[in-house]
Protein backbone atom coordinates (compact mmCIF):
# COMPACT_ATOMS: atom_id res chain seq x y z
CA UNK A 1 0.00 0.00 0.00
CA UNK A 2 1.34 3.42 -0.96
CA UNK A 3 1.61 6.41 1.32
CA UNK A 4 -1.46 8.48 1.94
CA UNK A 5 -1.18 12.02 0.65
CA UNK A 6 -1.04 13.47 4.16
CA UNK A 7 1.93 11.23 5.00
CA UNK A 8 4.18 13.06 2.56
CA UNK A 9 4.09 15.98 5.00
CA UNK A 10 6.19 14.33 7.67
CA UNK A 11 9.61 14.66 9.27
CA UNK A 12 11.29 13.93 5.92
CA UNK A 13 9.39 16.82 4.38
CA UNK A 14 10.53 18.99 7.29
CA UNK A 15 14.13 17.98 6.57
CA UNK A 16 13.71 18.73 2.86
CA UNK A 17 12.30 22.18 3.57
CA UNK A 18 15.00 22.78 6.16
CA UNK A 19 17.73 21.99 3.65
CA UNK A 20 16.24 24.39 1.12
CA UNK A 21 15.85 27.18 3.67
CA UNK A 22 19.37 26.76 5.04
CA UNK A 23 20.78 27.33 1.56
CA UNK A 24 19.41 30.88 1.49
CA UNK A 25 19.54 32.08 5.11
CA UNK A 26 21.39 31.56 8.37
CA UNK A 27 18.50 32.94 10.40
CA UNK A 28 16.73 29.65 10.77
CA UNK A 29 16.57 27.28 13.73
CA UNK A 30 16.69 24.17 11.55
CA UNK A 31 16.99 21.49 14.23
CA UNK A 32 14.21 22.99 16.32
CA UNK A 33 12.02 23.25 13.22
CA UNK A 34 12.46 19.57 12.36
CA UNK A 35 12.03 18.45 15.96
CA UNK A 36 8.88 20.52 16.44
CA UNK A 37 7.24 19.07 13.34
CA UNK A 38 8.35 15.50 14.05
CA UNK A 39 6.84 15.63 17.54
CA UNK A 40 3.59 17.32 16.60
CA UNK A 41 2.44 15.68 13.37
CA UNK A 42 1.96 12.20 14.85
CA UNK A 43 -1.60 11.00 14.15
CA UNK A 44 -2.53 14.37 12.61
CA UNK A 45 -4.68 14.72 9.51
CA UNK A 46 -3.72 16.59 6.36
CA UNK A 47 -4.97 20.08 7.26
CA UNK A 48 -3.55 19.86 10.78
CA UNK A 49 -0.16 18.92 9.38
CA UNK A 50 -0.17 21.93 7.07
CA UNK A 51 -0.98 24.24 9.98
CA UNK A 52 1.82 22.71 12.06
CA UNK A 53 4.31 23.37 9.26
CA UNK A 54 3.04 26.93 8.84
CA UNK A 55 3.29 27.60 12.57
CA UNK A 56 6.82 26.23 12.57
CA UNK A 57 7.84 28.65 9.80
CA UNK A 58 6.47 31.49 11.90
CA UNK A 59 8.35 30.31 15.01
CA UNK A 60 11.71 29.19 13.65
CA UNK A 61 12.54 31.49 10.72
CA UNK A 62 13.79 34.76 12.16
CA UNK A 63 12.23 38.06 11.24
CA UNK A 64 8.82 39.38 10.33
CA UNK A 65 6.42 38.28 7.60
CA UNK A 66 8.38 40.16 4.93
CA UNK A 67 11.62 38.42 5.96
CA UNK A 68 10.03 34.98 5.76
CA UNK A 69 8.48 35.64 2.37
CA UNK A 70 11.89 36.81 1.14
CA UNK A 71 13.25 33.40 2.12
CA UNK A 72 10.41 31.60 0.35
CA UNK A 73 10.96 33.57 -2.85
CA UNK A 74 14.54 32.30 -2.92
CA UNK A 75 13.64 28.60 -2.68
CA UNK A 76 10.79 28.44 -5.21
CA UNK A 77 12.93 26.88 -7.92
CA UNK A 78 12.16 26.75 -11.66
CA UNK A 79 8.71 27.31 -13.12
CA UNK A 80 6.71 24.34 -14.38
CA UNK A 81 7.12 24.00 -18.14
CA UNK A 82 3.65 22.49 -18.66
CA UNK A 83 0.35 22.48 -16.80
CA UNK A 84 1.25 19.13 -15.22
CA UNK A 85 3.51 18.81 -12.20
CA UNK A 86 1.85 20.87 -9.48
CA UNK A 87 1.50 17.93 -7.13
CA UNK A 88 4.34 15.74 -8.40
CA UNK A 89 7.05 18.41 -8.57
CA UNK A 90 5.71 21.19 -6.37
CA UNK A 91 4.08 19.16 -3.59
CA UNK A 92 6.58 20.40 -0.96
CA UNK A 93 5.32 23.97 -1.45
CA UNK A 94 1.95 23.21 0.12
CA UNK A 95 3.07 24.16 3.67
CA UNK A 96 4.46 27.43 2.33
CA UNK A 97 1.13 28.16 0.67
CA UNK A 98 -0.56 27.42 3.98
CA UNK A 99 1.75 29.91 5.69
CA UNK A 100 0.69 32.64 3.25
CA UNK A 101 -2.95 31.62 3.69
CA UNK A 102 -2.70 32.02 7.47
CA UNK A 103 -0.48 35.11 7.67
CA UNK A 104 -0.73 36.80 4.26
CA UNK A 105 -3.24 39.49 5.15
CA UNK A 106 -0.43 41.18 7.09
CA UNK A 107 0.93 42.41 3.78
CA UNK A 108 -1.52 41.84 0.89
CA UNK A 109 0.67 43.40 -1.79
CA UNK A 110 3.66 41.21 -0.98
CA UNK A 111 1.44 38.15 -0.57
CA UNK A 112 -0.06 38.65 -4.02
CA UNK A 113 3.40 39.06 -5.53
CA UNK A 114 4.51 35.82 -3.91
CA UNK A 115 1.36 33.87 -4.84
CA UNK A 116 1.79 35.01 -8.45
CA UNK A 117 5.21 33.34 -8.51
CA UNK A 118 4.29 30.34 -6.38
CA UNK A 119 1.40 29.34 -8.63
CA UNK A 120 3.83 28.89 -11.52
CA UNK A 121 5.35 26.03 -9.50
CA UNK A 122 2.47 24.73 -7.38
CA UNK A 123 -0.95 26.22 -6.70
CA UNK A 124 -2.11 29.39 -5.00
CA UNK A 125 -5.89 29.35 -4.76
CA UNK A 126 -6.02 28.52 -1.04
CA UNK A 127 -3.62 31.32 -0.14
CA UNK A 128 -5.79 33.72 -2.16
CA UNK A 129 -9.01 33.08 -0.23
CA UNK A 130 -8.30 35.22 2.87
CA UNK A 131 -7.04 38.07 0.67
CA UNK A 132 -10.24 38.05 -1.37
CA UNK A 133 -12.36 37.89 1.79
CA UNK A 134 -10.45 40.78 3.36
CA UNK A 135 -10.68 43.11 0.36
CA UNK A 136 -12.64 41.61 -2.57
CA UNK A 137 -12.52 44.63 -4.90
CA UNK A 138 -8.85 45.44 -4.57
CA UNK A 139 -7.77 41.81 -4.77
CA UNK A 140 -9.97 41.01 -7.78
CA UNK A 141 -8.57 44.01 -9.62
CA UNK A 142 -5.21 42.23 -9.44
CA UNK A 143 -6.81 38.92 -10.41
CA UNK A 144 -8.35 40.63 -13.45
CA UNK A 145 -4.84 41.38 -14.72
CA UNK A 146 -3.82 37.79 -14.04
CA UNK A 147 -6.67 36.51 -16.21
CA UNK A 148 -4.75 37.87 -19.23
CA UNK A 149 -1.36 36.51 -18.16
CA UNK A 150 0.75 34.48 -20.59
CA UNK A 151 1.34 31.77 -17.95
CA UNK A 152 -1.33 29.07 -17.94
CA UNK A 153 -1.01 28.52 -14.17
CA UNK A 154 -1.62 32.19 -13.45
CA UNK A 155 -4.67 32.23 -15.73
CA UNK A 156 -6.06 29.13 -14.06
CA UNK A 157 -5.48 30.65 -10.63
CA UNK A 158 -7.46 33.74 -11.62
CA UNK A 159 -10.52 31.50 -11.95
CA UNK A 160 -9.82 28.87 -9.32
CA UNK A 161 -9.25 31.34 -6.47
CA UNK A 162 -12.76 32.75 -6.95
CA UNK A 163 -14.65 29.46 -6.75
CA UNK A 164 -17.50 29.38 -4.24
CA UNK A 165 -17.09 25.69 -3.45
CA UNK A 166 -13.37 25.17 -3.89
CA UNK A 167 -12.52 21.60 -2.78
CA UNK A 168 -10.70 21.43 0.58
CA UNK A 169 -11.68 25.02 1.35
CA UNK A 170 -14.55 26.70 3.16
CA UNK A 171 -17.41 27.92 1.00
CA UNK A 172 -16.89 31.58 0.09
CA UNK A 173 -19.05 34.11 -1.74
CA UNK A 174 -16.51 36.91 -1.35
CA UNK A 175 -15.55 37.04 -5.03
CA UNK A 176 -19.17 37.06 -6.20
CA UNK A 177 -19.82 40.09 -3.99
CA UNK A 178 -17.90 42.01 -6.67
CA UNK A 179 -19.97 40.47 -9.44
CA UNK A 180 -18.92 42.74 -12.31
CA UNK A 181 -15.25 42.06 -11.65
CA UNK A 182 -15.99 38.36 -11.16
CA UNK A 183 -17.81 38.27 -14.53
CA UNK A 184 -15.03 40.17 -16.33
CA UNK A 185 -12.41 37.72 -15.05
CA UNK A 186 -14.35 34.67 -16.21
CA UNK A 187 -15.14 36.37 -19.53
CA UNK A 188 -11.43 36.99 -20.11
CA UNK A 189 -10.93 33.23 -19.76
CA UNK A 190 -13.91 31.91 -21.73
CA UNK A 191 -11.89 31.50 -24.96
CA UNK A 192 -8.76 30.07 -23.32
CA UNK A 193 -7.25 27.28 -25.41
CA UNK A 194 -5.97 25.30 -22.42
CA UNK A 195 -8.38 22.66 -21.09
CA UNK A 196 -6.67 23.13 -17.72
CA UNK A 197 -8.12 26.65 -17.58
CA UNK A 198 -11.43 25.75 -19.21
CA UNK A 199 -12.17 23.16 -16.52
CA UNK A 200 -11.61 25.72 -13.77
CA UNK A 201 -13.92 28.25 -15.43
CA UNK A 202 -16.56 25.56 -15.95
CA UNK A 203 -16.28 24.46 -12.34
CA UNK A 204 -16.57 28.10 -11.28
CA UNK A 205 -19.80 28.51 -13.23
CA UNK A 206 -21.12 25.21 -11.88
CA UNK A 207 -20.48 26.41 -8.32
CA UNK A 208 -22.32 29.65 -9.07
CA UNK A 209 -25.19 27.78 -10.73
CA UNK A 210 -25.75 25.84 -7.51
CA UNK A 211 -25.63 29.00 -5.42
CA UNK A 212 -27.30 31.61 -7.62
CA UNK A 213 -28.59 30.32 -10.95
CA UNK A 214 -29.78 33.81 -11.95
CA UNK A 215 -26.24 35.21 -11.89
CA UNK A 216 -24.81 32.11 -13.56
CA UNK A 217 -27.37 32.27 -16.36
CA UNK A 218 -26.68 35.98 -16.80
CA UNK A 219 -23.05 35.18 -17.58
CA UNK A 220 -23.98 32.25 -19.82
CA UNK A 221 -26.57 34.29 -21.71
CA UNK A 222 -24.06 37.05 -22.45
CA UNK A 223 -21.56 34.49 -23.72
CA UNK A 224 -24.14 32.68 -25.85
CA UNK A 225 -25.11 35.98 -27.49
CA UNK A 226 -21.53 36.86 -28.46
CA UNK A 227 -20.85 34.23 -31.13
CA UNK A 228 -19.16 31.75 -28.76
CA UNK A 229 -16.32 29.55 -29.94
CA UNK A 230 -15.87 25.87 -29.13
CA UNK A 231 -13.94 26.66 -25.96
CA UNK A 232 -16.73 28.84 -24.59
CA UNK A 233 -19.39 26.29 -25.55
CA UNK A 234 -17.47 23.56 -23.73
CA UNK A 235 -17.16 25.76 -20.62
CA UNK A 236 -20.90 26.54 -20.69
CA UNK A 237 -21.76 22.85 -20.95
CA UNK A 238 -19.37 22.04 -18.10
CA UNK A 239 -20.79 24.90 -16.04
CA UNK A 240 -24.38 23.69 -16.47
CA UNK A 241 -23.69 20.02 -15.83
CA UNK A 242 -25.20 19.85 -12.33
CA UNK A 243 -28.43 21.38 -13.66
CA UNK A 244 -28.60 18.87 -16.49
CA UNK A 245 -28.41 15.79 -14.30
CA UNK A 246 -31.69 13.91 -14.38
CA UNK A 247 -32.98 12.62 -11.05
CA UNK A 248 -32.89 8.87 -10.59
CA UNK A 249 -36.17 7.00 -10.81
CA UNK A 250 -38.19 7.56 -7.66
CA UNK A 251 -36.32 10.74 -6.68
CA UNK A 252 -37.98 14.11 -6.51
CA UNK A 253 -36.74 16.85 -8.80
Amino acid sequence: MGKKFKEYYDSDCAKLLSQKILKVTNNFASNEFIDHISRNIVDKEFSERQEIFAGAFESFIDGDYEDKISVFFKILGPELEKFEGMFTDGWWLWPIGKYVELYGVKNPKLSLEFIYEMTKRFTGEFAMRPLISENPKKTLEVVLKWSKDKNVHVRRLSSECMRIRLPWAKKSLSAVSEFELYKKILSNLKDDKEKFVQKSVGNNLNDLMKENSTLANQIISEWENSNPGKETLWIIKHGKRSMNKKPKYGQRK
